[in-house]
């Protein structure tokens, strides 16, 4: 087996727990070393550090995959670091048959993503490594999880940095397009073919669930309130009354109004709908995306609760924005002159809460300047819009915009918008999506919930 050898002069990342070599990190090579196969990995001075696969195309060389002496990648060891794989998700997800199985670099499996669908698999294999590996892999999958099926989503541009096409489709057995999964107790279809990445993102299941303590308590706003009623049978019963007295028979009478923005699959809607919201607001850019949704909100029957739209977020939300501050200058008619002659339509409206996952705005650290810039323009025009004493839940899947950063950019926004934000939570990936410390590429996804007021 090939010898790599590292520079003297190095940061000693791979001491720290990193997994990646950089080609400007090796010193020499001894050895015929093949593109993809596994070399062993020294330090100047020749102590063992790891063994990982090699490629020289690719900026990051060497790939870890094991710290102790590794032969080969063959059936065998990919059934134990997929046996692995699946204890940890039993453990911290015993009642989910749906979740991410492999998450590459943080199980040991670089290059290397397989998310499972009820009884199918869905594979993304990134690297030249792990595409030599393929076989193995497979038959190890097959072993393991016994799915229906195992379906390839390796469609994604990063496969061309390691010189390796885009590839999709069937491995295995059968897999129909669409997959009917649970997430939280609520039902949601999966488009394996033609959705996102594998179809569908399963590192927010937590945070979706940490919606459920804002979806109540909004009916006091409205004037509704608990009294004491006598029915017929002579037992008291207390029932929600408005301000006129008459009791309000509407169901979700104490629940948030809310929006999603950047819906994709409507996930955040279902769990707000589930967790008593009065009515949502569903929005994408894609029509597909918001078809998916649709779908969803049926299959779980909160069709009466859900409003769809198709439309640019950062358009919507600055047109409700005018049209608030419009409706806020008519209301000073009394006092002052105001143009009455802009029709407002349904611009200028306000929720509960207001919910924002965008896609991600910097793919690389060139990118973070005009990213800052998109969160900041989101951020600030979403929690104009939501109600004193609301709630904004926003999102970054964007690794280069690091924690802190997405933090000072929201305040930023604050400070614009004249509003002061209180943090209730700050989250990240959820279970199913461990992080290796000191391996900060695995540290991308900020979740935060905060309550809105504002000094204005």
């Amino acid at each position: 087996m090939a010898m790599i050898y590292l520079q003297k002069k190095r940061k000693q990342r791979l001491e720290e727990g990193h997994p990646w070599v950089f080609r400007s990190e090796i010193e020499r090579v001894e050895g015929e070393i093949v593109p993809g196969r596994l070399a062993r990995i020294h330090t100047h001075t020749g102590q063992f550090l790891a063994a990982g696969y090699y490629n020289p195309a690719s900026q990051i060389a060497v790939r870890v995959v094991s710290y102790e002496p590794l032969e080969e990648m063959n059936r065998d060891f990919f059934i134990r670091r997929l046996q692995q794989c699946k204890d940890h998700r039993e453990r911290f997800l015993p009642d989910a048959r749906s979740f991410r199985l492999v998450y590459g670099e943080a199980d040991l499996l670089p290059g290397l993503i397989v998310d499972k669908f009820e009884d199918v698999l869905v594979v993304q294999i990134l690297t030249l490594g792990m595409e030599e590996a393929k076989e193995a892999l497979l038959d190890a999958l097959i072993e393991v999880m016994r799915p229906a099926g195992i379906y390839e989503r390796s469609d994604v541009p990063v496969r061309e940095l390691e010189g390796l096409t885009q590839r999709k489709g069937l491995l295995y057995g059968e897999c129909p397009r669409y997959v009917t999964i649970r997430e939280n107790g609520l039902l949601l279809e999966v488009d394996i073919e033609q959705g996102q990445k594998t179809g569908y993102f399963f590192d927010q299941r937590e945070n979706r669930a940490a919606l459920a303590p804002l979806m109540k308590n909004w009916g006091k706003r409205s004037g509704i309130e608990l009294r004491e009623k006598v029915l017929d049978d002579g037992t008291v019963k207390r029932v929600p009354v408005n301000k006129s007295g008459a009791e309000v028979t509407f169901p979700y009478w104490d629940g948030a109004t809310v929006l999603e923005c950047f819906s994709h699959t409507g996930s955040f809607t279902l769990h707000a709908c589930a967790y008593g919201a009065k009515k949502v607001t569903c929005l994408d850019i894609s029509e597909h995306a918001v078809e998916t949704a649709k779908r969803n909100v049926e299959l779980n029957g909160f069709e009466d609760r859900v409003e769809f739209v198709v439309a640019d977020a950062f358009d919507y939300l600055r047109e409700q924005s005018r049209g608030l501050d419009l409706r806020r200058e008519r209301a000073q008619a009394d006092r002052r002159k105001v143009d009455t002659s802009v029709p407002l339509a349904n611009k200028g409206r306000t929720w509960d809460v207001v919910i924002l996952d965008p896609p991600a705005f910097a793919k690389s650290r060139s990118a973070v300047e005009g990213a800052v810039r998109g969160y900041k323009d989101i951020n600030l025009h979403g929690m104009k819009l939501v109600n004193e004493g609301g709630y904004l839940v926003t999102a970054s899947c964007s690794y280069h915009m690091r924690p802190e950063l997405f933090l000072e950019t929201v305040h930023a926004a604050a400070v614009d918008a004249g509003k002061t934000l209180r943090l209730i939570e700050f989250r990240s990936a959820g279970k199913d999506h461990p992080r290796i410390l000191g391996v900060e590429e695995g540290n991308y996804l900020k979740f935060a919930i905060f309550e809105v007021r504002g000094r204005r």
